[in-house]
């Protein structure tokens, strides 16, 4: 499964996001991980090494740039998720990816200038949606302040969001001083604290993109899909050996 973190805006969290829905999956869902950074910045690609300094859960992390469609196909080939942090801005990386993705998230703060780009990212979506139309697609509000009387801008930006063919979740990460915290010591927010509020936002967004009820199913469907592909190459082996025998 692909999944893609981008979008036109820079400053939303996108690598931020990436990066703890990587551990998320890695470390509770007991899923196969590997990071693209397409990002020239290398925020990701950083982190990652952060993490293999400090002896955390390993996950893989290559970087790639342009077209990379068949490189995304070859990758997806060994492992459940390929997690694409493409940075913040529209790229061809950003639509090659959209070509093969399952799903891509983009992350908007609740601000003017962010909301701003929903309409160009729509059409980036609906053009490569032409050609991957199993693509799912969905804006999440990041970075939301926490005071009550700032609630409206919340409910406003995910009203603008809903004026287009897109989904927009229903899961939200407020602005937090441990995601910047986590991400210094390429932890994420799911390991330094995993009982906080920031980990239940990261879960929540999870599920909610992905479209399962708790990390047991989506345990449930990764096996599954490594049972059903075991039984595939199995029977490859036996028409492979009976060809021979013949």
């Amino acid at each position: 499964m692909i999944l893609l973190v981008g979008g036109e805006k820079g400053g939303s969290g996108k690598s931020c996001l990436a990066q703890n829905i990587a551990v998320f999956l890695a470390t509770e869902c007991e899923a196969s991980i590997i990071m693209v950074d397409c990002d020239p910045q290398r925020t990701t690609s950083d982190w990652i090494q952060a993490r293999n300094n400090n002896q955390l859960t390993a996950i893989n992390c290559v970087q790639l740039f342009g077209k990379i469609r068949n490189d995304l196909l070859s990758l997806e080939q060994h492992y459940d998720f390929v997690i694409v942090d493409c940075g913040g801005q529209d790229n061809l990386a950003l639509r090659a990816t959209m070509s093969v993705a399952s799903h891509v998230l983009m992350p908007l703060r609740p601000k003017r200038r962010d909301l701003k780009t929903v309409s160009h990212m729509d059409d980036i979506v609906g053009t490569c949606m032409m050609i991957n139309p199993d693509l799912r697609a969905a804006f999440v509000i990041t970075q939301c302040p926490s005071l009550p009387n700032q609630a409206k801008r919340i409910i406003e930006a995910k009203d603008v969001c809903r004026t287009y063919d897109i989904d927009v979740l229903d899961a939200i990460t407020y602005s937090r001083n441990l995601y910047d915290d986590s991400e210094e010591s390429g932890l994420s927010v799911v390991e330094l604290d995993p009982k906080g509020k920031a980990a239940q936002e990261i879960r929540n967004i999870s599920l909610e993109l992905l479209q399962v009820a708790s990390v047991a199913q989506l345990q449930h469907q990764l096996q599954d899909k490594q049972t059903n592909a075991l039984r595939g190459h199995h029977a490859t082996t036996r028409s492979q050996e009976k060809n021979s025998i013949g």
